[in-house]
């Protein structure tokens, strides 16, 4: 029979003083979701433990070892106590939570670790040697005991799993050389092509190449020239997979220092879009100031920073 009980008569239930800060205690409903242990007639049980067969959870074997009268080896004198044990054959992390059951309240009272614990072949067996006092276990009126002697204990053993999936990105700025000049030639007889690339480039452990388009990349109207910053065919990006790049684009003044510079900032990804500047100069101010006596128009590209990313494998 399950009798309503309030907050302060369920606390009465398990109050006592715990001497570990690594585990916390509480009530549920829910029952133990890795093993559970029915015992009946438990006076009748002879000798200090009950050990369970071995039962899988998560791949590991594991075993529930239950001391109904305490392990006094463990400072549980007085007290229940309950522990699992692992083969020993892997070493694994694990947060484990007691089941006591209470028919009195129909909820299971809780022990719960905080911390994981570490099982391998030299510590198979972790647990609490102090559970729940006999005082209150063994009265009946307490609701541990039910249906002539009988109990139920169990325990959630919980994986703690390890980091698999990870990345590390470093924005660097230290480059063993930093710039890419590209002169496009005969600017006054170039032919109508879309785009001029330049010769391939490494910087930051990447390979990159500029286009130059003759006309805006936007309009084509052919007032502005535009300039873009790609990777190179050769460099493949995986799904997912970034690159940053900071810097600045200089249009170089043949004759002085009225050179035309335009930052940018962009990340490169697997489509290789790139990034740029769609009106660098326009094509009147180009002609009056940019082209040399051979017409020969003088770009700059200088890296500030460009990313680097490591990463764990993609299944």
């Amino acid at each position: 029979m399950v009798v309503t009980v309030s907050d302060e008569e369920t606390s009465s239930l398990c109050s006592f003083a715990s001497e570990s800060t690594t585990v916390q205690t509480y009530w549920t409903e829910r029952p133990p979701g890795s093993y559970s242990l029915k015992i009946q007639n438990l006076a009748q049980l002879i000798g200090e433990k009950y050990q369970t067969r071995r039962f899988l959870v998560n791949g590991y074997n594991w075993r529930l070892i239950i001391y109904p009268k305490g392990n006094e080896k463990d400072n549980g004198s007085g007290y229940i106590s309950m522990y699992v044990e692992t083969d020993g054959t892997r070493e694994v992390f694990a947060y484990l939570t007691f089941f006591v059951y209470n028919r009195k309240v129909n909820k299971y009272f809780c022990v719960q670790d905080t911390q994981a614990r570490r099982f391998n072949a030299l510590k198979k067996v972790w647990g609490s040697s102090q559970v729940l006092p006999l005082e209150l276990f063994n009265d009946p009126k307490n609701g541990y005991l039910f249906e002539e002697d009988h109990c139920e204990f169990g325990v959630d053993v919980t994986i703690d799993t390890f980091l698999t999936n990870w990345e590390i990105v470093s924005f660097n700025e230290n480059f063993f050389y930093s710039k890419f000049f590209f002169n496009v030639k005969n600017f006054t007889v170039l032919e109508g092509d879309l785009y001029y690339r330049s010769n391939t480039f490494s910087v930051g452990g990447k390979t990159w190449v500029l286009r130059f388009y003759r006309k805006c990349f936007s309009t084509l109207d052919g007032k502005w020239i535009s300039i873009f910053l790609h990777l190179a065919d050769n460099e493949r990006l995986l799904p997912d997979e970034r690159i940053y790049t900071r810097g600045h684009f200089r249009v170089l003044d043949p004759c002085g220092s009225n050179h035309i510079i335009e930052k940018f900032n962009c990340w490169h990804d697997q489509s290789n879009s790139g990034c740029g500047l769609d009106k660098v100069v326009s094509m009147a101010k180009l002609w009056e100031v940019y082209l040399d006596e051979e017409e020969t128009l003088s770009l700059e590209i200088k890296f500030e920073v460009i990313s680097a990313t490591n990463y764990s494998s993609i299944i």
